[in-house]
């Protein structure tokens, strides 16, 4: 047998790629999105004009009618969102890479329950997504209660309570402390999501159905009986009935989405303007920076809307290439879950890539009006701090689930080559 290629892409390379151009993408587009418009220049000799009193242009002569003073495209300085954006950016490259080249399996060798580091992790964000709800410490933004402050920063609880879902249950599902095929241990199970899911949809409903979504899925692939699930999905969709009709902002947003048109200064405005965004880009976009809808129309157009800009500046092919990117990181989880020697590998690859395609499937189908407006950035682009590092870090467990099973795998076929049995575990530098 020929000895593998040293040129082939493996997993994690794949990863990287698509996780830095997605970065890559959100420095481009947030700065695009918070572009202001230019002052006036004159028409004939593109001088800029600054509060010109005369009626001439000092750079050509020409008259000063409403017809020679054209307002500039926008300047393509770089704006404070920018800037601060470039700099979350950097914090997750460091964040992606520094936990990408760890030994996740250090979570499952700790000695005792107390000293499991998923343990602590799920205990602290589950403190601090009630902590937010507390008045006068929780911070509002726009209305909702979802911040809380550090001095230097904001961090958002539900996105850090997103994720330790994601790590506890993959830990959860690989030690099984219970046995997660009957009914006792299910329930059990579903305690640690109960509470999160609860304090989480207080302010943001769509994050906690991510959660739940998001764990369903992996209790699912963890061998939990499918009629398990069944009998939870009723109470379920009550549950969410319910907080639907329990804030009115939230059941109006439902009945504007059947008809946009009829609130189209209200409910129905997000949708409308993110709907023309799309109609003008057309194949290829207006350019990047050339973008009107972010221009004072479109809302939230540097987090839940992003993808409108994408659509608008650089077309149908920009947003099917931001798609694409997206679907590479779902390929490369479900293909290093199935390479993955150890469960708890497995189940985490799992989690991670279906949250991501979960999180980034709601935010397109807001954007392009296939559901109710809700506020949920686009993953790795939408401009943020706490969520974008927590993101990038999420994702270097799987990168590192990725290294391990390549490792791994590299390790078996050279064990072939030279009919030596392959090692029981495999150091990864």
């Amino acid at each position: 047998m020929s000895s593998p290629s040293i040129y082939r892409l493996r997993l994690q390379d794949l990863l990287a790629i698509c996780v830095m151009a997605l970065l890559a993408l959100g420095v481009l587009m947030v700065q695009s999105a918070s572009m202001k418009v230019a002052e006036e220049h004159c028409r004939g000799c593109n001088y800029l004009l600054k509060n010109q009193a005369g009626q001439q242009c000092p750079g050509c002569g020409l008259e000063l009618t409403p017809a020679n003073r054209v307002a500039g495209p926008p300047s393509w300085k770089w704006s404070e969102y920018g800037m601060k954006h470039i700099l979350y950016v950097g914090i997750a490259l460091l964040a992606f890479f520094l936990v990408g080249h760890l030994d996740y399996r250090k979570l499952l060798s700790t000695k005792g329950t107390w000293s499991n580091p998923v343990l602590w992790l799920l205990i602290i964000s589950t403190f601090a997504c009630a902590l937010v709800l507390v008045p006068g410490i929780g911070k509002s933004v726009n209305g909702a209660q979802r911040w809380l402050s550090l001095g230097f920063t904001r961090i958002q609880p539900s996105e850090l309570g997103k994720w330790a879902i994601v790590v506890f249950l993959a830990w959860w599902l690989a030690a099984r402390p219970v046995r997660i095929e009957s009914a006792a241990g299910f329930v059990v199970t579903l305690v640690p999501v109960g509470i999160v899911c609860l304090l989480v949809v207080i302010e943001d409903l769509g994050t906690a159905a991510l959660i739940g979504m998001a764990a369903l899925m992996m209790l699912l692939v963890g061998r939990a009986k499918v009629w398990h699930l069944g009998v939870i999905l009723p109470p379920l969709l009550g549950a969410g009935y319910w907080f639907l009709r329990h804030k009115e902002y939230r059941w109006k947003r439902i009945i504007a989405f059947l008809n946009p048109w009829a609130y189209p200064e209200r409910e129905g405005y997000h949708m409308i303007q993110s709907l023309m965004a799309f109609a003008t880009g057309g194949v290829l976009g207006k350019g990047l920076g050339r973008g009107i809808q972010k221009l004072g129309y479109l809302p939230e157009d540097t987090t839940d809307f992003i993808f409108a800009v994408i659509a608008e500046e650089l077309g149908l092919f920009g947003a099917m290439l931001t798609i694409a990117l997206y679907l590479g990181i779902l390929f490369v989880a479900w293909s290093a879950a199935r390479q993955a020697k150890d469960a708890f590998g497995r189940i985490l690859a799992f989690g991670i890539g279906t949250t991501i395609a979960v999180q980034a499937l709601i935010n397109i189908a807001v954007a392009t009006v296939s559901m109710p407006t809700k506020g949920m950035s686009l993953p790795l682009v939408s401009f943020g701090g706490s969520g974008l590092v927590i993101t990038s870090a999420a994702l270097g467990l799987l990168y590192g689930v990725c290294r391990v099973a390549t490792a791994q795998e590299a390790e078996m076929e050279l064990a072939a080559t030279t009919d030596e049995p392959p090692q029981a575990d495999v150091a990864v530098a």
